[in-house]
């Protein structure tokens, strides 16, 4: 169990690398404003740009290291076996459903991110008549911060459901034996003799009949 837990850990802590590395390249690469040539006041041309692979590298890696963290955990609806003790559970529960939600949202910022810096060449600009619209600084290393909670929250909550497995103190363990039934009742034993007083003295027949006629 703890080679699971060792290799869990270290795939979605690779992954997690990953992710935060290219994330924030493609921050420092993304297309900006000054990069934009606006050929007539309605089309604008974009330069191609590294931030659309390093995008979609980073998305994929977050989604990669999500699927492993669900796939080693268990459906949440299907967990047999164990569970931890009330307040661990629910902390656990909490951490899954944040986890759910950052990733999904830093999962669509990336991939919006990375559709924004495509090196389309010239298109025309609907947002705006006289400029050119780019991504917004920020939204990389936005994504890649909400991702990187998002795989930790995911792997806290991996940890404490794989704890439980493993705690020999958690009711319904299968590695714990099962007790032998405890008699709660007094055991039944009969009183004991009283203290004897002194011990008897052997007393020899002669003596014993001298008396008799004496």
């Amino acid at each position: 169990m703890e080679r699971k837990v060792l290799a869990v850990c270290s795939v979605v802590s690779i992954l997690g690398i990953l992710m935060v590395a290219t994330g924030f390249a493609a921050e420092g690469t993304r297309t900006k404003y000054n990069q934009v040539i606006q050929v007539t006041p309605t089309t604008c041309k974009y330069p191609r740009s590294p931030a659309l692979g390093l995008g979609l590298t980073a998305a994929l890696s977050l989604l990669l290291a999500q699927i492993t963290i669900n796939v080693s955990t268990g459906c949440i609806c299907c967990i047999r076996g164990p569970r931890p003790p009330a307040s661990k559970w629910r902390t656990a529960m909490i951490c899954f459903a944040i986890s759910w939600v950052t990733y999904v949202f830093a999962f669509l910022l990336l991939l919006a991110g990375a559709a924004l810096n495509d090196g389309r060449g010239e298109q025309s600009n609907y947002f705006s008549y006289y400029e050119c619209y780019v991504l917004k600084p920020g939204v990389f290393a936005f994504a890649t911060i909400v991702g990187a909670a998002s795989l930790a929250l995911g792997l806290f909550y991996f940890l404490i459901l794989n704890s439980a497995k493993n705690d020999p103190t958690v009711w319904g363990n299968p590695s714990v034996p099962p007790q032998a039934n405890i008699a709660m009742a007094q055991p039944q034993f009969p009183p004991p003799p009283p203290p004897r007083t002194a011990d008897p003295m052997f007393v020899h027949e002669d003596t014993y009949m001298r008396r008799q006629f004496t």
